[in-house]
Formats: C-alpha cells, structure tokens, sequence
C-alpha cells in the first residue's frame, strides 16, 4: 500500500516543523520539511503530497500582526511557473487533499481566506489578534469537538487536552452575518471548555476571548483545519504537564499523547479506499476569485 505524504512547510520563523514531521511519522506517514522558497522557485511541487501542513512559529517576527506578512506573500506570490502560488493551493484542494495549519499556520489559514470561507470567495472573514489577557498565553487547554462538524480529522474525539502557545489568538468575527453561517454550517469545530467538556469563555480555561469560543475552524468541505492549540505538541504521555501522576495513578495507561489522534485520523482517511470513506461532507462548487478556474472537489 502507497504510503500516505505529508508536507511540512518551513521557512521565514515557522519553528514548529520538526514536530509536525515527527507526528506524521508517528502516525504512519511519510513527511517532509520543505522550506516555502524551494516550493516557490519550481524545486518541489505541493502535489506531491496528500496533506499540506502549515506548522505554528512567528513567520517574520509576526510585525504588522500574526501571520500577515507570510499569508500576503503565500496569497499574491508567482511560482516560477508563473502560477500564483494561492492558485496552486486552490487547485491541491479541489484535488480532494488537506491541508492543516497549527497557531501561525492557523493564521494564514484565516488570512489568506481559506478559513472560514462561508462567501466562497476567498477573501478575509474573521481575523486572530491579541489576547483579551494582553500577554502571551502558555497553558494547557480542554477542547470540545462539536460533534456536527464534519472532517477526517477530528473522527472519533469528544475532548481532548492540548497546550497553546500564543500572544494573538483571539479569533474576531467580521459581522454577525458570516458569524450565523460559521454556526449553521458547523465550522466552529472545535471550543474551549471546561474539564467536563461545557464550552466556557472564562478566563483562563478560554485563553484568549475568542468570538464563539473558538479553538479551530473548518472550511465548508472538511479538507482544511485550523486551530490555535499544538497537537504536534501533545504525541507522548510523557508531554502532558503531569504525566507522572497520571502514571502512578494508572501504570496501564497509554504512553500516546492526546494530540498523536488528529494525525492518526487524517492518515488512515487518506490511506482508505474512496469507496469505503463513508460520507464527510457534501460535495460542493469551489467558487474562484475573478479569473480563476471553477472546479469541483468530487
């Protein structure tokens, strides 16, 4: 069986790459750390992979906000092919893969108007910015899976226990018109909640403020996932802040770390015959920006 590859991108202060690597590994893929100027001067090809990752850090020290800069320069660059690069993902999408984006990936995710991209236009709907707390936030975190949310990531997980690492992870909704239909379509995949699994905007159990309560979103068809909190940084037992308790208290415990099940998840999707799948969403028109090709994902 064709092993499944997952695309690591690096480059311009991503920091987080190496562990993205390792989950996939762990999980039974093939990855590989490609700086984003091999991709963009025709020396790697992002269809060569079935999940494209973009891993948290501070792409250019986050100056004029977090992940502003690299977001414009992955949105209106041309790769040597003369294709805009931002095409090009559309393109790998509307093939039917996945892409990932963690904390600063997450953030030009949103930025670039991937997420949550209820107008199918590709253009900026909500933003993250500063915490409510005004300081960077380093905690670890419950997160509520909204069980109608439907992606291959987050198949089979009610709750799950992740670190964030953040300064900017408010999640701002432009209007309340794009707000309804991040709700009706079940895009806010994933909440900050309490240790029983209620959703809560209190501080510091939501630790950041953000609008809905929001950890992570998904795009309409399920392929694209973005989220503030680091799975990749949850793969063993021995990451959670009090392991060794949790060991004396069960020494039959498992020694996989919480966040190792997302890539799992998404790993044994791809690995599945289209046939066998079952339904994970609706098929749907990509809807191009003015020039661009219009493809549906089937």
């Amino acid at each position: 069986m064709k092993k499944v590859k997952a695309l690591i991108i690096t480059g311009y202060g991503i920091n987080c790459e190496e562990e993205m690597a390792a989950a996939y590994r762990l999980a039974g893929a093939e990855s590989k750390i490609v700086h984003l100027n091999d991709i963009f001067l025709g020396k790697s090809s992002i269809h060569d992979y079935d999940i494209m990752n973009f891993p948290g850090g501070f792409s250019f020290g986050d100056d004029l906000g977090s992940g502003k800069v690299l977001s414009n320069k992955m949105k209106f660059k041309k790769l040597k092919s003369g294709k805009l690069f931002f095409d090009d993902i559309q393109d790998f999408i509307n093939e039917g893969k996945y892409i990932l984006g963690v904390c600063n990936g997450f953030q030009f995710l949103v930025k670039m108007g991937l997420l949550p991209n209820v107008n199918s236009d590709f253009e900026q709907e909500i933003t993250l910015t500063g915490n409510n707390s005004g300081k960077f936030e380093d905690r670890w975190v419950h997160i509520k899976v909204n069980e109608n949310s439907e992606t291959p990531f987050l198949k089979g997980i009610d709750k799950i226990f992740l670190p964030v690492r953040h300064g900017e992870g408010k999640l701002i909704i432009k209007n309340e018109r794009i707000k309804n239909e991040i709700i009706k379509k079940n895009l806010n995949c994933l909440t900050y909640c309490d240790k029983e699994g209620k959703e809560t905007s209190e501080y510091p159990l939501n630790p950041n403020g953000s609008d809905l309560n929001c950890a992570g979103l998904i795009d309409e068809t399920g392929q694209i996932l973005g989220l503030m909190p680091h799975p990749e940084a949850f793969l063993s037992l021995y990451n959670h802040p009090n392991w060794s308790q949790l060991k004396r208290r069960n020494p039959e415990i498992s020694e996989e770390g919480e966040g190792l099940k997302i890539f799992r998840n998404i790993v044994e999707y791809v690995t599945t015959p289209v046939s066998q799948r079952g339904r994970q969403s609706a098929p749907v028109f990509a809807k191009a920006m003015p020039g661009r090709r219009r493809t549906r994902r089937e």
